[in-house]
């Protein structure tokens, strides 16, 4: 049986594909307010800004490349059972050949009805129009959850995270919650590494701080592991 190595990843990682964080100082939501584009009140005063909004953020994903940290982590699938489960709605950790990812808030490259989730498809390119109706007859819109809006894979992810050996969190501030509390559904005793340049204030035993960029820290963390 291999070792179970959970990772949670937040936007730092994409951050050095070039996808600009929610929370820097160039963040992408600038020049907008949260309330404008990323919640269902924004999407029902002006459902068009939001379409325009997040195809464009589409675009821009299409058009980024897997980093090393991304690649790295697929090489400890030679050893290990990883899942990652991402903040992120990218499709980067896929593309970089990741075999089990799991999306917490929702995926950008697929488009969901308006009035059921769970009805999703992928999309063809970049853009999503309006006009363009799920099976139901509701337009459809990004398959990401906003503000507001309840996120489904978080009682999955609980699950993997209390079943981890090993536990790693890359690029993440700890600051949106639900997915902020997964580190402490890991085990006591299990080892936690905190890849970030900015480390979070986390109170957890077990906890190993790598005080490195992803496409630093990770690389050499995942020698350290294939090592043992």
């Amino acid at each position: 049986m291999k070792k179970k190595i959970v990772v949670l990843t937040g936007a730092g990682i994409s951050a050095e594909s070039g996808l600009k964080t929610f929370r820097g100082y160039d963040g992408l939501w600038e020049g907008y307010r949260i309330e404008e584009v990323a919640t269902p009140e924004a999407w029902a005063a002006n459902p068009a800004l939001v379409q325009e909004f997040y195809n464009m953020r589409r675009k821009n994903v299409l058009e980024a490349e897997p980093n090393v940290a991304h690649k790295a982590l697929v090489a400890l699938e030679e050893q290990y059972d990883v899942t990652i489960i991402t903040q992120n709605i990218d499709d980067l950790h896929e593309r970089a050949g990741s075999a089990n990812v799991l999306h917490l808030h929702g995926i950008i490259t697929k488009s969901q009805s308006s009035i059921n989730p769970e009805l999703t498809y992928p999309i063809d390119g970049w853009e999503l129009k309006m006009g363009e109706l799920c099976e139901l007859g509701s337009q459809l819109r990004a398959h990401v959850v906003w503000f507001g809006e309840a996120v489904p894979m978080i009682e999955p992810a609980i699950r993997i995270c209390a079943e981890a050996d090993i536990f790693i969190l890359i690029g993440s501030s700890l600051a949106v919650y639900p997915a902020a509390g997964l580190i402490n559904a890991v085990p006591r005793d299990v080892p936690k590494y905190i890849v970030d340049p900015e480390i979070p204030d986390v109170r957890v035993s077990n906890l190993i701080k790598i005080e490195e960029k992803a496409t630093v820290g990770i690389p050499e963390l995942v020698k350290q592991l294939l090592m043992v």
